[in-house]
């Protein structure tokens, strides 16, 4: 069995897409969801879909070993970042080389890096004028956003979308591809 541990710090929509794809994989399994919000509604969905959880601190991120450990306890394979805020420590990128994704809410390399999350993303789409837009799916490095790209997808942007109608076919993009390029990573080692 191989083991994804997904990182989140919100509403969790595309870690719960993520589960819900590899509900019934005998060789793939969601087995832990972290967190860096003990608040994150993320958090709500592992324990609907009976996941184990861990919320951890910043220091504990960045100064510590502890996070590293508790994927080592439960047998990582790979991590899944839906949503996640931070950026990845250079320690736990050495730990999990070419084994940490990434999905960006854009068609990187436009609008990554640091600050460029969320509806943050889909307001420069729509005040730039652009005609598509997508999601970008990549490795991650020490980098905000700048890890090698694995797949990209997209959709149009009429002249009269709000930030709100990019969000959601962004979404849709996410949720149809994302869990899929997971597991072509697993088939693919």
């Amino acid at each position: 069995m191989k083991n994804i541990a997904i990182f989140a710090s919100g509403n969790g929509t595309n870690a719960e897409a993520i589960i819900r794809h590899f509900e019934n994989n005998q060789d793939i399994s969601v087995r832990l969801i972290l967190s860096n919000k003990a608040d994150a509604y993320v958090l709500e969905r592992a324990k609907k879909h009976h996941i184990s959880s861990h919320v951890f601190t910043r220091n504990e991120f960045y100064n510590e070993t502890a996070v590293i450990e508790i994927l080592k306890d439960n047998q990582i394979d790979l991590i899944v970042l839906a949503g996640f805020l931070w950026l990845v420590p250079a320690s736990l990128v050495k730990e999990y080389p070419g084994r940490i994704v990434n999905i960006h809410p854009a068609l990187l390399p436009k609008y990554g890096g640091k600050g460029m999350y969320g509806s943050r993303v889909h307001q420069a789409v729509k005040e730039s004028g652009d005609k598509e837009t997508g999601i970008t799916i990549h490795l991650v490095n020490e980098n905000y956003d700048e890890g090698d790209i694995l797949f990209q997808a997209t959709c149009q942007v009429d002249k009269d979308d709000t930030p709100e109608d990019i969000a959601a076919s962004v979404h849709e993009l996410e949720y149809q591809y994302y869990p899929v390029i997971i597991e072509s990573m697993f088939k693919n080692k």
